[in-house]
């Protein structure tokens, strides 16, 4: 089976659906799948050469939709040879493009919407829904009507899609999505990170490692972290990420006003084996995002054995609360406050089960080995029996 990717970009800062195509790929291809990517980058942009799949990079644009005018040519011309493709995100050129390409062809599309029908946008930009709006009818409706199917990454994300756009018709599947193991030289990996952070040694560290901007809800956990910082001198919070916005001085300068300037390192992007140090380093992992669909990062240290603090807009904090792999609370300065308190007031004894239960958690759950055998089950449903047999 020959499998096609589309998104708009494989640049590692736009998060989690670059790195799920990534980890999927492994699994996949144990199963005989060949996987490849079409993206709108540079043929000579850097972060191709270390991706580790064939890429047909055929942008790239400087705007915010990221137009491609080589997309759907190249998709005309090949779409044959591919016996599925999978569109990942919305609201971007890439995505009206396979439509274009690929909705009259014998070839099967699937969308991922990696989150972005959550209606949380809606509230928080009106205006950009607006444009949205504007657009939805003509493109993105018709986009998610015609694929074989649409697919979710949790239930919570199915629910929450169908309150953005009264406009809406799409063939619903969910499936589970995740990461792989983490590299098991534990000790070896956290002492990489302390040689890179040496004033980080002896800390009680709270991570958070994510994209930050305004969805994560990195202020709240600024202002939370203030409110518990003195409760022990050894607390320190970690932020590790790139900052898409240039939100980070204002962040720097909300610290500061709070009189927690010193309790916080901003290391910026963080990526693999310095990655899996802070991981490791941590004793906690804190995501009190305003709107998360999966957050691939909250898998990862589960798998690491870290007990979690999200909130619940986070959309697999139900698994979270039903497994005792962290705590829940609202995406509100107190809820963050109450989850940071909760795992303060933990035991020994009880901090040890949490951090079993988080690994438990990642091994039932969110192992990406089974995200791969789910989605291949859906491709094989969309092919001619013929086609199965040989899979």
């Amino acid at each position: 089976m020959k499998l096609l990717h589309i998104i708009s970009s494989l640049n590692p800062k736009g998060g989690g659906p670059v790195e799920g195509i990534r980890q999927l790929h492994p699994y996949l291809s144990k199963r005989g799948v060949t996987v490849e990517v079409a993206c709108g980058d540079a043929p000579d942009a850097p972060w191709l050469s270390a991706y580790g799949l064939s890429v047909h990079a055929l942008g790239s644009s400087r705007t915010g939709y990221a137009y491609t005018p080589r997309l759907v040519p190249w998709l005309r011309e090949h779409t044959a040879n591919y016996d599925a493709v999978i569109v990942n995100g919305l609201w971007q050129y890439h995505s009206f493009a396979a439509w274009r390409a690929l909705s009259r062809t014998a070839t099967p599309y699937f969308v991922f919407t990696h989150g972005m029908l959550d209606p949380w946008f809606k509230r928080a930009y009106p205006l950009k829904h607006l444009k949205k709006w504007l657009y939805w009818p003509w493109a993105e409706y018709r986009v998610l009507r015609d694929a074989r199917a649409v697919i979710f990454t949790c239930e919570e994300e199915r629910l929450l899609a169908r309150q953005s756009f009264w406009l809406y018709r799409v063939n619903e599947l969910v499936t589970s999505y995740g990461t792989a193991n983490p590299p098991d030289n534990t000790d070896g990996l956290r002492r990489k990170f302390f040689d890179a952070f040496p004033d980080l040694q002896n800390k009680r560290i709270v991570l958070f490692l994510s994209r930050i901007q305004e969805k994560k809800g990195c202020d709240l956990l600024v202002e939370a972290f203030a409110s518990v910082a003195n409760s022990d001198s050894r607390l320190h919070l970690v932020m590790a990420g790139p900052d898409q916005t240039g939100w980070v001085k204002t962040l720097q300068a909300q610290a500061e006003k709070l009189g927690i300037a010193q309790r916080i390192s901003w290391i910026g992007m963080t990526q693999g084996d310095m990655k899996w140090g802070a991981f490791y380093a941590a004793e906690v992992f804190c995501l009190p995002s305003h709107q998360e669909n999966f957050g691939i990062v909250v898998a990862e240290a589960l798998a690491c054995g870290k007990p979690v603090l999200i909130s619940d807009k986070v959309n697999i904090w139900r698994e979270i609360e039903t497994d005792a792999a962290g705590f829940v609370d609202t995406d509100t300065t107190e809820g963050t406050v109450r989850n940071l308190r909760r795992w303060l007031a933990l035991s020994p004894e009880n901090y040890a089960k949490m951090a079993d239960a988080a690994r438990q958690s990642f091994a039932s759950r969110f192992h990406i080995e089974q995200a791969a055998a789910r989605l291949l089950e859906i491709l094989k449903s969309a092919l001619p029996k013929t086609n199965n047999k040989k899979l």
